[in-house]
């Protein structure tokens, strides 16, 4: 299985969506053992928003519709940020 999933670091009031095929240790990679790349500079990060798919190609198109203007638009309107 894949997962679409969205982060939320309210320290730096900045948002990651991204996608993976084991959301713990992306999520631990993102929060803890990370020792590059952009998210590592905005933590605490929290996760806000998962979506399961079965197929890589499921997960990637959501994704990319996220990263999208409906689907900022879609983010704004079903994902609380707290």
């Amino acid at each position: 299985d894949y997962v679409v999933y969205e982060l939320w670091s309210k320290k730096h009031e900045k948002k990651y969506v991204g996608m993976s095929s084991n959301s713990i240790a992306r999520f631990k990679s993102h929060n803890e053992k990370g020792k590059k790349g952009w998210t590592i500079k905005f933590r605490p990060w929290k996760m806000v928003f998962t979506r399961f798919f079965k197929t890589k190609a499921e997960a990637l198109a959501f994704e990319k519709f996220l990263k999208s203007g409906k689907g900022r638009e879609w983010r704004k309107n079903n994902i609380k940020y707290e």
